[in-house]
């Protein structure tokens, strides 16, 4: 593998635990969107129907984390 591309494999590794996703998430994201540990448990609480397992796919949970996040934002909470 070449090294310069092993960041853009890992995005598509879709068995990430928590803390790989966190970490992956905030290296793509401004810094206004970055998260934390008690962000993402809150995340997987409240849309827990997302979840079958403790996987954290960047390619699943990204998007819906991101529009979940943001609207978390606008509404104050």
């Amino acid at each position: 593998m070449i090294p310069r591309f092993k960041k853009a494999l890992k995005i598509t590794d879709s068995r990430l635990k928590k803390e790989e996703f966190l970490e992956e998430h905030n290296r793509l994201s401004p810094e206004s969107l970055r998260a934390t540990m008690p962000l993402l448990s809150r995340f997987k609480e409240e849309k827990a129907l997302l979840f079958q397992d403790d996987n954290w796919s960047i390619d699943k949970f990204r998007r819906p984390f991101i529009l979940w996040l943001t609207s978390t934002t606008l509404e104050g909470r």
